[in-house]
């Protein structure tokens, strides 16, 4: 499953940074791909989390037991997947992560914390930003302009 990511920008590239990660606000809403059941809240998953499947069949970023039916469902980010999205992107749809789902499916993100962008004419470093409120603004004293992401959305695309 891919995250596809579109937002509009004035003269910035951003990504999310290795340690990119989703808090209770900005995780995904999971679906239970045995019998559809969905969380009830938002989830965490973390690339730097790493959980032990049953029986030693390894590892991944979120291991959770379904409520409804009972089953044990994983979900990997595949940290070699993470891509940044750059100017050149602008208002359009690009993945800039995929999961490998064993029976648990995001189906809703909300980006927070945890975003860098870099402004593209002065390579002013803005880190840290926060995407909450799906937009987010700054003025880079190099460039002497205001900068910015604004209207981001997203879409998750079965692979």
């Amino acid at each position: 499953m891919h995250l596809l990511w579109h937002s509009l920008h004035r003269k910035l590239r951003y990504s999310s940074k290795p340690r990119w990660r989703m808090s209770p606000t900005s995780a995904p809403w999971m679906k239970c791909g045995n019998c559809g059941e969905v969380s009830e809240k938002w989830q965490y998953i973390r690339l730097m989390d790493s959980v032990a499947l049953k029986g030693g069949r390894g590892s991944a970023s979120m291991v959770q037991k379904c409520k409804l039916c009972a089953r044990e469902n994983s979900i990997e980010i595949l940290s070699s997947t993470i891509r940044s999205y750059n100017a050149e992107d602008n208002e359009k749809f690009k993945t800039i992560v995929e999961f490998e789902c064993r029976g648990l499916e995001p189906v809703d993100f909300q980006p927070q914390a945890g975003f860098a962008a870099e402004g593209v004419e002065s390579g002013t470093v803005f880190s840290d930003i926060n995407l909450q409120e799906k937009d987010w603004t700054d003025y880079d004293e190099k460039a002497q302009e205001s900068v910015g992401i604004y209207e981001v959305t997203h879409q998750f695309v079965k692979c």
